[in-house]
């Protein structure tokens, strides 16, 4: 994100409208799709819970935006903001469940801990993955400065909590940036996984902690982006799971990965709220069978054309504007939660085999960097069975793959193929 130096200050404002790409999430939220993510930093030693309670309560006066209860308007919902703390917790073994606000004092984000990890659960309503990183690292800094009197510098994503927030902060970037263009949403439908769904509130999660030089040697070897590779790998292993289906028709189907991109990067703002669009991209198994290097081949040239600033002004414009539409702005909210729900129902994850999100490469000053290990990344349950994440600290890169099904099948199909590269892995689950 962008320095806040040259910010605005400005009273933070009691309510505030969703942001666009919130507007979908409290009509689609659902117990089998909560619309949570979770970021996690693992420190050198256990986390002191009164500690962490005390930082919290100073991340909130600098970051307001975090502070919101979502409420219900006539037309639309909306955020109020609250002047209270949520409770500080132990971890669960089922993170990124369904956010019960009633037992989160109506906050929608949850902070816990676990020896020497500090996890913060966000339902996407408040923020995308760049906001959530911005409020961990600065939640971390506070706690490291109130419990060993580190003197952490502070910048554009580890705020000083003896600042004010700045109006930048909690824009709606989508509104600034939109553009009178519009771009059709339809594509082609993509392959599903299918397996024997778990109870709610179940979710099995692997992580694979890897080398980030290994991985970097393998891309350049195929001339790829880590996020290539990794992108390669998952629709090469999805497709390997269909053409083991003995249906023809759904070995037929395209096989798409989502890729979230952070449009702070594309278009200025420093906003820490949603500000993210992305791209599904894959393979047409009808035409044939891909090999790792054709699939970065066509990764690069399909980012080239649906990546570009302005294909994706154009998408969130198009989002925009169906905001702006005078039918459905004067709709009462009543009428408008069951269609925004089955419209998310029938192309939320339809043109899309799974989603991989990629925080990049997190630096950390050397003053915070010492008292951390590794940093964590996860999606919560969606429609599709598996949903895959990572984000990379030091030379750690962790790869983590959250599943609503019993059989591990994206998960066997991906490490296996990224060892068989040479990458070593080493694994780790919630479950035994």
């Amino acid at each position: 994100m962008q320095s806040h130096i040259a910010g605005r200050k400005q009273a933070f404002p009691a309510s505030m409208p969703l942001d666009n790409a919130a507007k979908i999430y409290p009509a689609a939220k659902s117990k089998r799709c909560p619309a949570m993510f979770r970021l996690s930093m693992t420190l050198t030693e256990d986390i002191d819970p009164a500690v962490l309670a005390a930082a919290l309560k100073s991340t909130l006066h600098r970051m307001p935006s975090f502070s919101q209860h979502l409420k219900r308007g006539f037309f639309w919902y909306y955020l109020a903001h609250s002047g209270d703390v949520p409770p500080v917790r132990p971890d669960i073994n089922n993170p990124c469940v369904y956010l019960n606000t009633g037992e989160n004092k109506s906050f929608l984000f949850r902070v816990s801990y676990y020896r020497e990890r500090i996890a913060v659960d966000f339902f996407h309503v408040l923020t995308d993955g760049t906001g959530g990183l911005s409020f961990l690292k600065t939640l971390a800094a506070e706690y490291l400065a109130l419990k060993y009197g580190a003197e952490i510098p502070r910048d554009g994503e580890i705020l000083d909590c003896s600042d004010s927030p700045r109006e930048e902060e909690y824009e709606d970037s989508f509104f600034r940036y939109a553009k009178s263009v519009r771009v059709s949403r339809r594509e082609t439908p993509a392959y599903h996984i299918r397996g024997t769904r778990e109870a709610l509130g179940t979710i099995h999660i692997t992580t694979a902690v890897m080398s980030l030089a290994e991985i970097k040697v393998k891309a350049r070897e195929l001339g790829a982006t880590v996020n290539e590779l990794l992108a390669a790998v998952m629709i090469s292993s999805i497709h390997k799971i269909q053409q083991e289906e003995n249906r023809p028709f759904r070995r037929k189907q395209a096989v798409k990965v989502s890729i979230p991109i952070n449009l702070r990067k594309r278009f200025p703002a420093c906003t820490l709220r949603n500000f993210t669009s992305y791209v599904n991209l894959g393979i047409a198994p009808r035409l044939g069978s891909y090999s790792i290097e054709e699939i970065v081949v066509m990764l690069k040239h399909a980012m080239a054309l649906k990546a570009s600033d302005k294909m994706l002004a154009a998408k969130f414009s198009t989002n925009v504007a169906s905001e702006k539409n005078r039918l459905l702005s004067a709709a009462p909210l009543f009428v408008k939660d069951p269609v925004m729900k089955f419209y998310y129902l029938k192309d939320g994850d339809r043109y899309n085999s799974t989603t991989l999100s990629n925080l990049g490469l997190v630096v950390l000053p050397e003053e915070m960097a010492r008292y951390v290990d590794r940093i964590g990344f996860m999606l919560g349950a969606g429609h599709n069975p598996a949903a895959c994440a990572c984000v990379g600290f030091n030379d750690k890169l962790c790869f983590t793959i959250t599943r609503t099904i019993a059989e591990p099948l994206v998960e066997h199909a991906f490490f296996t193929a990224l060892a068989d590269m040479g990458i070593r892995l080493a694994l780790e689950s919630n479950r035994r």
